[in-house]
């Protein structure tokens, strides 16, 4: 069964930072975490069972983090598959 993919961009209180990144690689639904430029301070790729787990996490654990200001989801609604010849092309 397919997992549900999201991508949780996160505003951080910046002398936080390194405790909130912390704290998200130790959530078991974190597959991939980035410090971004832009608009966002991280973006945490999360896989979940469903809707109901994702928001679980988002609310009661993400939100809760000390140092999270506020966060905007992209969820996965599709994953393209880019296949490259040998050349790169």
């Amino acid at each position: 069964m397919a997992r549900l993919l999201s991508f949780v961009n996160i505003f951080v209180e910046s002398p936080l930072m390194g405790h909130v990144l912390e704290e998200l690689e130790k959530l078991p639904n974190t597959e991939q975490l980035y410090e971004v430029t832009g608009d966002f301070d991280i973006t945490c790729v999360l896989s979940t069972v469903d809707v109901d787990e994702f928001r679980d996490i988002l609310v009661n654990r993400i939100m809760k983090i000390k140092g999270v200001r506020s966060t905007v989801t992209a969820l996965v609604l599709h994953s393209h598959e880019i296949s490259r010849g040998a050349s790169g092309a």
